[in-house]
């Protein structure tokens, strides 16, 4: 199942951030620490060219330490790229911000060439958090819901630092199947764009391979060792679910409650702290979905090629 979801303020992002980015010295983007390679906007890598970007993995109180690691050496070893991994939620990390922008832009700085820097993520990353937190103000709207920020703002930090945000952004197309069911995962798309069973089941597959003692503690289903990596993930929600009282007349268990409370579960941390993809992982599965793409667009090429056929148009 392909999750997608590109609502209308996402298009009008897209043409601010074109517009703004002309001006711009250092691009923020916030990233999930718990999906670092999912929560990376490819669209805004399109949208900023060759800006200098700070990658800023938030969350990361609540990510795998071992898997953030990894990450953050991944982002540094690009160019023109740093990365660092924070609460946005603590002042003293947030600050560190502004230091990495002028290691980024060092030829900014002061009245005469003020640091202008834009700041963007997909929903749900935390990035109004952060911006409170840089300003010490409520500057920006926070939920734990998708599209909360809706409008461009400029936010002024120092008196040679201006901070403009951005609402949060997805692409219009999410060819990596794998981001997109731990988008959903995590929040980042609205509710109604997924199927939360489906997307539980793929969350409960992905645990079962590396986090099997963390959904033991939590869920104490009482499995043999080893046990629970066995099992079909249907059969995972199904333990989970009678587990939890999501239950039904008849002893039927509630796979859309179960699931609610697996996804739940995830968001809030109680699983424990858990990184849904690795850096290998990740770039195997855009290898796979570029491969896909590229066998879609032939398949198209080839459709339109016998229509013009058909219709008697030649081929220049």
């Amino acid at each position: 199942m392909a999750i997608q979801w590109f609502p209308g303020h996402m298009h009008l992002t897209r043409k601010a951030i074109t517009e703004r980015i002309k001006d711009i010295d250092v691009v923020i983007e916030v990233l999930d620490a718990r999906l670092p390679g999912s929560s990376a906007n490819p669209l805004l890598a399109e949208l900023t060219g060759h800006k200098p970007t700070l990658k800023v993995l938030n969350k990361q109180d609540v990510a795998d330490p071992e898997r953030t690691a990894l990450w953050l050496d991944w982002y540094n070893a690009q160019s023109v790229t740093r990365a660092v991994a924070l609460d946005a939620s603590e002042p003293a990390p947030a600050r560190k911000l502004i230091d990495g922008c002028h290691q980024l832009a060092p030829n900014r700085g002061g009245m005469a060439k003020p640091m202008r820097v834009l700041i963007c993520g997909v929903p749900n990353v935390g990035k109004s958090t952060l911006i409170n937190t840089l300003t010490n103000k409520r500057q920006a709207k926070t939920g734990d819901e998708a599209g909360i920020t809706k409008l461009e703002q400029r936010i002024t930090l120092a008196d040679d630092f201006y901070l403009w945000d951005t609402p949060g952004m997805l692409w219009p197309r999410i060819s990596v199947e794998e981001s997109g069911y731990n988008l959903a995962a995590s929040g980042a798309v609205g509710r109604n764009a997924y199927d939360e069973e489906l997307v539980a089941l793929e969350l409960l597959r992905r645990l079962q391979a590396h986090y099997a003692p963390l959904l033991e503690a939590r869920y104490k289903l009482g499995l043999p060792p080893g046990a629970m990596a066995q099992m079909r993930d249907d059969e995972l929600l199904e333990a989970i679910g009678r587990k939890r009282g999501a239950v039904l007349g008849g002893g039927r268990v509630n796979l859309q409650k179960a699931a609610e409370i697996v996804m739940t579960d995830f968001r809030t941390a109680t699983l424990g702290r858990i990184t849904l993809e690795t850096p290998a992982e990740f770039e195997a599965w855009r290898e796979v979905a570029a491969l896909r793409e590229a066998e879609r667009e032939a398949r198209k090429q080839a459709r339109e090629n016998r229509k013009k056929k058909g219709s008697g148009v030649r081929e220049p």
